[in-house]
């Protein structure tokens, strides 16, 4: 499978096909067995964790499920920690991020005073905080009513399309799927194109 930059991806299949551990390889968190993966130009099994660690601080954003806000801290906190992990606090980017995906009256909000919706925000904007160069996101709507997803959907692909981030998803939900370019299905352990007019 060849991604290509600023391409949108999704991958589908039945539970416990391997959907995301295949994310966690593509992201340098595991590495295969066999074969090789290179992500944005790099080998990454010519890496070792450490490295692998850096690449993906520089150049990979990520969207969970179950959105990993840390409790403690705010909105505005989470959305900044990977500026100051990575050393650069940007105060202006993480309020612009903020008031992106529509979140900049909640900045100082913690994860228990806002919505599940306005958490996925959160979480998607921490994502962008640092214009990484592709966005891994696992189930983003997989927690969400349908109206809530569609909204936190709309806002993945228009974010993808302005800061020409690449895409690629896992997700259960065949609307999400079709929105993407592309549509790969795993199925009994091999990855196949899923030609958008086939899929169910």
């Amino acid at each position: 499978m060849i991604v290509g930059e600023g391409d949108s991806i999704a991958i589908v299949g039945a539970s416990g096909s391997g959907k995301t551990t295949l994310l966690g390889l593509l992201a340098g968190l595991d590495l295969p067995s066999s074969g090789s993966v290179t992500l944005a130009g790099t080998d990454l099994n010519a890496l070792d964790e450490e490295a692998r660690a850096a690449l993906r601080a520089q150049a990979v954003g990520f969207v969970f499920q179950s959105f990993h806000l840390l409790p403690a801290l705010t909105a505005e906190e989470n959305v900044a920690l990977p500026l100051e992990l990575a050393g650069r606090e940007d105060p202006a980017r993480v309020r612009e991020v903020l008031q992106a995906v529509g979140l900049a009256p909640r900045a100082r909000h913690y994860p228990r005073q806002l919505s599940g919706g306005e958490q996925q925000r959160v979480a998607i904007a921490r994502a962008f905080v640092a214009r990484p160069r592709i966005l891994f996101a696992d189930e983003p709507t997989g927690a969400l009513d349908q109206n809530t997803g569609d909204q936190v959907s709309d806002l993945l692909f228009a974010l993808n399309a302005q800061a020409g981030t690449t895409l690629v998803l896992v997700t259960h939900d065949m609307r999400l799927a079709r929105r993407c370019r592309h549509v790969y299905r795993i199925d009994h352990g091999r990855l196949r194109h899923d030609p958008l007019d086939d899929a169910p």
